[in-house]
C-alpha cells in the first residue's frame, strides 16, 4: 500500500510540474493544433443559426444563437493570433482551455433559462465540457488538463445547484424532451467529468515519461541531444534579453577508448558515470550538462568566455584529482578530457555555429597534447 500510494504521490507531483523544455515547446505546438480546430468549429458554428431559421425557428433564437456564434467566432480568432506567437504567452492555454469549459456553461446557462430542463440534461451541449478537457491533451501539461477539469466541474455544480434552486415545483424538473432532472443522474455526470479529467491526465503522464525519455541520455540520466536541440533557441532568447553571455563548452574524455579495452564496456559506464557524478557536484547554478553521445558532453555556461574558460580549466584539473577505480583491487585511473568553447552571440548565433566553432577549438586541444580547455583559435 506505501508502494501505491508513493506512485500516485509521484504522478500527482508530476503532473502538477512545469514541463521541460520539450514538454513546453510540443505544448506550444499543441496549443497552435487546437486553437486552428477552434477556428474551424467556431466557423461551423455560425451554421446552425442560418439552419434553425430555415427550419421554421424563432426570430429569437436565431439571433441568439447567431451572437452566440460570432463572439465565438471573435475569441477563436484571438486564441489563434496568441497562439502564433509559441509561447510568448505562459497563461494562454490556462485562459483558452477557461474560455472553452466556460462557453460551454453560458451555453447551457442559456438553454436553462429559456427550459430549466435542457440546461441540465441537453446532451450534446453538455459534451462541450468533455471536448474542452480531452483538448488540453495536446497542451502536454498535466495542470492544464487538470485546472480545465475541475473548472467543467465547478462550473457544472454551480448550474445544478442554481437549476434545483430556481425551480419552484418538481413539475419545472421534468420534460418530455430532455427527461427528468434528478440528483442522481447529475451526480453522475459530475463523477463522468471526474473520469474523463483523470483520463485526460494519464494520457498527458504517458506523454510526458515518454518524451522524458527520449530526451535524456538512458546511462547518465542527462539530458541529450534533442533537450539540447529544444532548450537552448529559448536560452538564446533569454540571453539575448538580459542583455547576458552564454558559452557552449564541448568537451571530450580523453583517450576514454582504453577504459573499454583493458576493463571492458561495463568499466567504461561506471566511469562515464564516475565523470556525471563529479561534475554534478562541481556544477554551478546557470551552468547546464548535457551527454550529447558516446563520450561527448556539452556544458552551457551563462558567463562570457574568459569567465567560462577559467571555470571549465577548474572542471577539468578537479577532475583529475579523482581518479576513477575500474574495478575492485585495480590501479584508479585518472580521467581528464580537452574542451573547445564558443560564445554566443559573437561566434555564433545558433547552435550548430557554436558547435562547429567549439569542435574546432576541441581539436586544437587535442592536437596540443589533449587535458586542455582552447578558448581561442590559433
Amino acid at each position: 500500500m506505501l508502494g501505491t500510494g508513493g506512485r500516485v504521490r509521484d504522478v500527482v507531483a508530476a503532473l502538477l510540474a512545469r514541463p521541460d523544455e520539450i514538454m513546453l515547446e510540443i505544448g506550444a505546438g499543441g496549443e497552435l493544433m487546437v486553437a486552428r480546430l477552434r477556428v474551424v468549429i467556431a466557423a461551423m458554428l455560425l451554421v446552425l443559426p442560418v439552419t434553425n431559421a430555415l427550419g421554421g425557428g424563432s426570430v429569437k433564437d436565431t439571433l441568439v444563437g447567431l451572437g452566440g456564434a460570432i463572439v465565438v467566432n471573435i475569441f477563436a480568432h484571438l486564441w489563434l493570433a496568441l497562439a502564433r506567437r509559441r509561447r510568448l504567452f505562459r497563461w494562454l492555454p490556462f485562459a483558452s482551455s477557461a474560455f472553452d469549459v466556460t462557453a460551454t456553461t453560458v451555453l447551457l446557462i442559456i438553454l436553462a433559462a429559456d427550459h430549466l430542463p435542457a440546461g441540465l440534461n441537453n446532451l450534446t451541449a453538455w459534451c462541450g465540457y468533455v471536448v474542452a478537457i480531452v483538448l488540453t491533451a495536446p497542451r502536454s501539461d498535466g495542470r492544464i488538463a487538470l485546472f480545465a477539469g475541475a473548472l467543467a466541474i465547478g462550473q457544472y455544480c454551480l448550474l445544478a445547484a442554481w437549476v434545483f434552486a430556481t425551480a419552484g415545483s418538481p413539475e419545472q424538473l421534468i420534460s418530455s424532451d430532455y427527461g427528468a432532472i434528478t440528483l442522481p443522474g447529475q451526480l453522475q455526470r459530475v463523477i463522468l467529468l471526474g473520469v474523463f479529467t483523470l483520463i485526460t491526465a494519464m494520457v498527458v503522464y504517458r506523454m510526458q515519461r515518454l518524451v522524458e525519455m527520449s530526451g535524456t541520455d538512458g546511462l547518465t540520466r542527462l539530458p541529450n541531444r534533442t533537450w539540447l536541440m529544444y532548450r537552448v533557441p529559448r536560452l538564446f532568447d533569454s540571453v539575448r534579453h538580459d542583455g547576458d553571455s552564454l558559452t557552449l563548452a564541448l568537451i571530450d574524455l580523453d583517450h576514454f577508448k582504453r577504459i573499454n579495452d583493458a576493463h571492458g564496456h561495463h568499466a567504461g559506464d561506471r566511469a562515464l558515470r564516475h565523470v556525471v557524478s563529479v561534475l554534478r557536484e562541481l556544477a554551478e547554478p546557470g551552468e547546464w550538462l548535457v551527454r550529447i553521445g558516446g563520450e561527448e558532453f556539452v556544458l552551457l555556461l551563462r558567463k562570457p568566455i574568459g569567465t567560462a574558460w577559467e571555470r571549465v580549466d577548474a572542471i577539468r584539473r578537479a577532475l583529475g584529482e579523482r581518479p576513477f577505480e575500474p574495478e575492485r583491487g585495480a590501479d584508479n585511473v585518472a580521467l581528464s578530457f580537452s574542451a573547445g568553447l564558443a560564445g554566443f552571440p559573437h561566434e555564433g548565433s545558433d547552435l550548430s555555429r557554436l558547435l562547429r566553432r567549439a569542435d574546432g577549438r576541441l581539436q586544437q586541444a587535442k592536437l596540443q597534447g589533449r587535458n586542455k580547455v582552447v578558448a581561442r583559435d590559433t
